[in-house]
């Protein structure tokens, strides 16, 4: 039987030849459980309803990558291993495993050469509020930022190291390769005034290529993109806009051997984003495209962002922070707080759990569990996809640079109501969520961090404790960590709050919640 999919699938169930994202994403959560926790990955796998229960399957995982140091390899290898065996790619009415995809013939991508017109030299700001922070002024907001709880201390210092060198900067010994360059929160905008040699990877669309030249014409540095066609270099931009790119679904093999046939050493950002489940298959398109290239080339190193509505295994000082802010609770917002968890049969409000895991390595970590239900395990799916690897490249030696971005009103979040009322209301909690201008000035800064300092946690040769403190380095959560209640269950209200602000003087009302 033809079919008319192309690409990058989810696995065709065969009775009703539809793609089943459930069954699939709770196969390769209980794949990675199944080596650590048998219990755990039985009950995933019988999990009647994957949609709204699956956060206590993420949570297993941490808590078991917890426990023992091998457990966090262990997971990440399964998953992954699951992940390349299940997920299918089409390509002229055939079938294939994702894990040999690689291996099938491929059309040749064509480079085009573009320089950007500015002399300008590198500089670094981080916008904020409608001001453009640096230097001390910088400092003294970093300073805020730490003592609010709002970044972590290894954030701050990552920050502070950025500022006092500003010769970082300067990536024209960089060869930086972009998976979704064109998306608003990634680090294109500064890039393009920083010098780099940028790889730009994003769709074939008119529109995307449209913001990614006229961002590179604009600054400094210099852009190397895909094309099916030899283009000449004195192609009009017109044309470009509709001859560039590359599709990471459909044209995976391509992208991978284009990437692996360049000389220089790459630094590899999936920075890419998609709605629903789509996001996932563009995870695993980036995920097998980095495996290829990192094979091909070890002195590949890789970038993530992560998202701060996920679980993570945190340091004891911030369960401490924690429960001292449950402890702390003004009056008022112990009567509300406690009326509405009654009213709403403690769907709202619930105390975040304090406890400490012991880890084989004579430390112990709290957990951090920020998952939103609403977000889906399809985005949780592909998040996951991306710690892995990160956990298990760095295991393999290779420079790895994952850090916690932190919630930002990017489009995508903001087109969800509910969301968008959410961060909001979120100041309600002390909880900030950042603008994309604010996000991108200092996530692209933390990324060359961690490429120039060489004591930054994505060196490989530098020490960690445990693997899973990969991504507890330089978290910037927006105070998520550090918030009294399980956030899954407070920011509902700080969604009600959300929507209520926007139509009503509601000043009073959060000062009297925080006395």
């Amino acid at each position: 039987m033809s079919t008319s999919y192309d690409g990058l699938q989810f696995p065709i169930h065969p009775e009703n030849h539809k793609p089943s994202t459930s069954s699939t994403g709770k196969q390769i959560i209980a794949e990675a459980l199944a080596t650590v926790d048998h219990q755990s990955s039985v009950d995933a796998l019988a999990e009647k309803n994957w949609r709204k229960h699956y956060p206590k399957y993420f949570k297993a995982l941490v808590t078991n990558g917890i426990r023992e140091q091998a457990n966090a390899i262990q997971i990440a290898e399964d998953g992954l291993r699951k992940a390349h065996q299940s997920f299918e790619f089409y390509r002229h009415e055939q079938k294939y495993v994702l894990k040999d995809v690689m291996h099938l013939p491929t059309e040749t991508l064509h480079t085009f050469k573009l320089q950007g017109s500015s002399q300008a030299a590198p500089e670094w700001y981080v916008p904020y509020r409608g001001q453009k922070l640096q230097g001390q002024a910088l400092l003294d907001q970093i300073a805020i930022w730490l003592a609010a709880g709002i970044i972590e201390p290894s954030h701050a210092e990552a920050l502070n190291a950025a500022v006092a060198h500003p010769e970082w900067f300067d990536l024209s010994d960089r060869n930086m390769v972009l998976f979704g360059a064109a998306s608003e929160a990634g680090p294109l905008t500064w890039l393009a005034k920083w010098k780099a040699n940028i790889i730009a990877v994003d769709l074939p669309n008119s529109r995307v290529w449209n913001k990614i030249l006229s961002t590179v014409q604009q600054g400094n540095a210099t852009l190397y993109a895909p094309s099916t066609t030899q283009l000449a270099a004195d192609t009009p931009l017109d044309i470009l806009t509709e001859q560039l790119g590359a599709n990471l679904l459909t044209q995976t093999p391509e992208i991978a051997q284009w990437l692996a046939q360049k000389p220089e050493t790459l630094d590899l950002a999936a920075i890419a984003y998609l709605d629903g489940e789509k996001h996932v298959r563009v995870a695993m398109a980036m995920d097998a495209i980095m495996q290829y290239v990192s094979e091909h080339k070890a002195d590949s190193s890789l970038m993530f962002m992560c998202t701060p509505t996920d679980v993570y295994a945190v340091p004891e000082e911030v369960i401490s922070a924690s429960a001292e802010k449950f402890q702390q609770r003004s009056q008022g917002q112990k009567l509300l707080t406690k009326s509405i968890e009654t009213i709403s049969r403690s769907h709202f409000f619930q105390k975040n759990l304090h406890n400490l895991i012991a880890s084989d390595n004579g430390q112990h970590y709290g957990i951090a569990d920020c998952l939103v239900v609403e977000q889906g395990p399809n985005y949780a799916l592909a998040k996951r996809i991306q710690q892995w690897r990160a956990i298990l490249a760095r295991h393999q030696g290779q420079h790895v640079s994952i850090n916690i971005a932190p919630s930002t009103t990017t489009h995508s979040v903001t087109k969800n109501p509910l969301l968008k009322a959410a961060f909001s209301g979120a100041s309600l909690f002390d909880v900030e969520a950042f603008s994309p201008e604010t996000t991108n000035a200092i996530m692209a800064a933390l990324w060359i961090h961690d490429l120039r300092n060489p004591n930054s946690a994505a060196n490989p040769e530098v020490k960690l404790e445990h693997p899973l403190e990969l991504m507890m380095e330089g978290a910037n959560h927006g105070g998520l960590w550090r918030v009294a209640y399980l956030a899954r269950t407070a920011l509902p209200f700080a969604a009600l709050y959300g929507f209520a602000a926007d139509k009503l003087p509601l000043d009073k009302v959060i000062q009297k919640f925080k006395k």
